[in-house]
């Protein structure tokens, strides 16, 4: 069985997990944007934002041709190089590295999928556990509401309907993303998760979120020294 450690470098790592329409990404943009405007140094990285996967990602969605294993390798390959160029040399170099989605996501989505946990998390196995992950946790029908009131319709992996669930696309994402809410649910001890109820406006939300950052991080120590004047 593989152990997961954490790093030893002297910048820190966040990252947000969550269901789609959970608030995520938006309450690490705002925490992003925060410690920016207050002078700290910060890096942020997205789930499947890699040049090097991206458009084979893409181009096997679109055709709907992905298998389980498939999707799930793709992941890896995006992720390790993201963390390779990104993540690893910024926490080296003493910054605080945020992360929209991390391994974790893989964790709960691929095993959904019909793979075997202990092989997604030997894929994942080069990767440190990050210093917090705030686990959004939400009701599927306010998750559902959210992503809808930005467009008109479910994306079909997002919904699961690759998984043949229901045929209907709410009905299929509210089980979908039901079963990776358990599966957060099933790692929150073993990750030392910290969940935030998702249920909450944004403000409120990023109000915590904001204060277990300076409990737990020595924020004084990230800050950007000002150049001084020749």
């Amino acid at each position: 069985m593989i152990e997961l450690k954490r790093h030893d470098q002297k910048g820190k790592l966040i990252a947000v997990e969550g269901m789609d329409g959970s608030g995520k990404s938006t309450q690490i943009y705002l925490l992003k944007r925060w410690l920016e405007l207050e002078g700290y140094k910060v890096f942020f990285t997205e789930w499947n934002s890699s040049f090097l996967v991206k458009k084979a990602t893409k181009k096997g969605k679109k055709s709907k041709l992905l298998t389980a294993t498939t999707f799930s390798l793709i992941h890896c390959t995006d992720f390790a190089d993201r963390y390779e160029r990104q993540i690893w040399p910024l926490l080296r170099a003493g910054y605080i590295v945020l992360a929209d989605r991390y391994f974790f996501t893989a964790f709960a989505r691929d095993v959904v999928r019909g793979c075997d946990f202990e092989w997604v998390k030997n894929n994942y196995s080069f990767a440190t556990l990050p210093d917090i992950t705030f686990f959004f946790k939400v009701d599927p029908g306010v998750a559902i509401a959210r992503i809808l009131d930005g467009r008109p319709q479910l994306k079909y992996h997002e919904a699961g309907m690759d998984l043949d669930l229901h045929v209907d696309p709410y009905e299929s994402f509210k089980i979908f993303q039901g079963r990776i809410n358990k599966a957060y649910d099933n790692m929150v001890k073993p990750f030392d998760f910290t969940v935030i109820d998702s249920n909450r406006s944004p403000d409120v939300m990023q109000q915590e979120v904001r204060e277990i950052v300076k409990q737990r991080i020595d924020l004084s120590a990230y800050k950007l020294r000002a150049r001084v004047a020749l």
